[in-house]
């Protein structure tokens, strides 16, 4: 993996600042000592502790975000038996609780998505590209932290897979 800054490498056995003797990585464990208003900058060594620190906070959050509503839909389900007296009022409730199961599923999918995201931080492939080995671009990881590709990568991977699927 190489730093967009200088080059050099700066992956899992490098032992610049930011790893230890054996080569793991060194990530604040909770991000607490970043500002507030800290947002990774190209202007930064790529994926250097502190990013990290960021990408790991924004995804502990996202998960956290994710199991509060998760805990909040089975109160729900809970505390509201379906009971309508009336066929079609029976009816929507079980679609509008199907839809929810189906979303509350998908998002079961997306933490183990958001795991494996945090266990590439703690292993410094956090933010490399999983096809190519380039830097998966910071807007990128803004606006989806679990992407494992870079946009180039993700598009040829889907070109690939409809090829597959249409032949």
């Amino acid at each position: 993996m190489k730093s967009e800054s200088n080059g050099a490498f700066s992956g899992p056995g490098s032992n610049d600042m930011g790893t230890n003797d054996d080569g793991v990585l060194i990530v604040p464990a909770d991000g607490d000592d970043l500002p507030p208003d800290y947002r990774p900058s190209a202007g930064e060594e790529f994926m250097n502790p502190r990013q990290l620190a960021y990408f790991r906070k924004k995804l502990l959050a996202w998960k956290d975000e994710i199991l509060k509503e998760s805990e909040s839909t089975l109160e729900a389900l809970k505390a509201e038996p379906l009971r309508e007296p009336d066929l079609t009022d029976r009816a929507a409730s079980e679609t509008d609780w199907g839809i929810e199961l189906r979303t509350r599923d998908r998002q079961r999918k997306l933490i183990s998505k958001i795991d494996a995201a945090l266990r590439r931080i703690e292993t410094g492939d956090y933010g490399w590209c999983e096809m190519t080995g380039e830097p998966i671009s910071l807007q990128r990881l803004e606006a989806r932290p679990i992407a494992t590709m870079t946009i180039d990568a993700q598009e040829r991977h889907e070109r690939d897979e409809k090829v597959s699927r249409d032949e």
